[in-house]
């Protein structure tokens, strides 16, 4: 008998579908994973922003997370949005429970791509200490690794960011993407801290409105690839040439009054 690829993402829902759960299951669809998921909280967000946010309970998320890992083998895991202390004490445990030793890819997801908070400020300290060191790969962007790290201002050079790398990675994940895209001018550049090496990855910003969930793409893609036996380096330079490739089919598509999602299901859809 075959058997699938499988990928758990555990992340907050947007019925926008647009990112969260919604864009790592067509991330992992599109890769030829099999996507399982655990939902930490629902949201009412559109292109425009997200209105509310209903976190689930600590039973919830562990029922969730149970009735799959106790019967389903996972591959890899990719943690997004988790909104609460809860969530992450919760998540942190859960994670220690887990067969297999799979990949754990986790989003820091701080704020949606409009500005709203998604995780609060005094959360931020138990996020690095509890989940951290069970990570395989953590991808904060520019503004994230300034928070992450205590700093008052977004790194700018790339002897700044490799700083902010090594000081995540100090917190005990096993290797640190810091994201570009928030960066100043037309290129994007990534900066990867993985087995003593970093590893810059660029390519030039795609022109588009259609950015949303760009960053939940990016982590999901990381996590197929790695479940499907390509190592850190080389997922990365993959997810990459993905979300690039999604970036650009998306931006002949219109969605909503604001910021529309990418097109996942390019190498598909004509």
């Amino acid at each position: 008998m075959k058997k699938y690829t499988t990928v758990l993402t555990i992340a907050g829902s947007d019925g926008s579908g647009g990112a969260g759960i919604q864009a790592d299951i067509k991330t992992f669809s599109a890769l030829e994973c099999f996507a399982l998921s655990v939902i930490t909280a629902i949201t009412a967000q559109n292109t425009t922003g997200v209105r509310s946010i209903y976190p689930l309970d600590a039973k919830c998320i562990t029922e969730q997370f149970r009735s799959i890992s106790e019967d389903i083998a996972i591959d890899a895991v990719k943690i997004g949005m988790l909104g609460s202390i809860v969530a992450i004490k919760t998540v942190a445990s859960l994670l220690r429970e887990l067969k297999g030793n799979p990949f754990v890819i986790l989003d820091t997801v701080l704020a949606s791509t409009g500005g709203t908070p998604l995780l609060p400020a005094e959360a931020i300290p138990l996020l690095k200490e509890e989940l951290f060191p069970l990570t395989s790969l953590v991808t904060p962007n520019l503004p994230e690794s300034a928070l992450l790290t205590g700093m008052e201002h977004a790194p700018s050079t790339s002897e700044e960011i490799e700083d902010r790398a090594a000081k995540l990675l100090e917190t005990g994940t096993a290797s640190v993407l810091i994201k570009g895209g928030h960066g100043n001018g037309e290129e994007c550049r990534d900066c990867l801290l993985f087995d003593n090496q970093f590893f810059w990855f660029s390519s030039k910003k795609i022109m588009t409105g259609n950015t949303h969930g760009t960053g939940c793409t990016l982590s999901s893609a990381i996590a197929a690839f790695m479940a499907k036996g390509e190592t850190t380096d080389s997922a990365v330079a993959k997810a990459k040439a993905y979300l690039n490739e999604a970036l650009e089919a998306g931006a002949a598509y219109r969605s909503g009054g604001g910021n529309g999602p990418l097109h996942h299901f390019y190498r598909f859809w004509q």
